[in-house]
C-alpha cells in the first residue's frame, strides 16, 4: 500500500500543484487521485518518476511505495 500522506506532503513542500505532477507521470488528474486514495497502484515507472520529481532517496521512495504502512 502507498504512503499516500508522505506522497501528498512531499508535493505540497515542493511547491508543486497535483495538475503538475499528474502532467508530469503522464496521466490524468483523475488517475493522479485514484492513486492517491490507493484506489489504484503506482506503476513502478511512475514511482520512479515521482520520486525522482520528488528529491526522495531510495529509502525513501521504497518506503513510500513499497512498504508497509502502519
Amino acid at each position: 500500500m502507498t504512503d499516500t500522506m508522505m506522497i501528498r506532503d512531499c508535493i505540497r513542500s515542493q511547491g508543486m500543484k497535483l495538475g503538475h505532477v499528474a502532467h508530469v507521470l503522464g496521466i490524468t488528474n483523475n488517475t493522479l487521485r485514484c492513486k492517491l486514495e490507493n484506489e489504484s497502484e503506482f506503476k513502478v515507472s511512475e514511482a520512479e518518476k515521482l520520486s525522482k520529481m520528488l528529491g526522495m532517496t531510495v529509502e525513501q521512495r521504497d518506503r513510500c511505495f513499497f512498504g508497509p504502512v502502519g
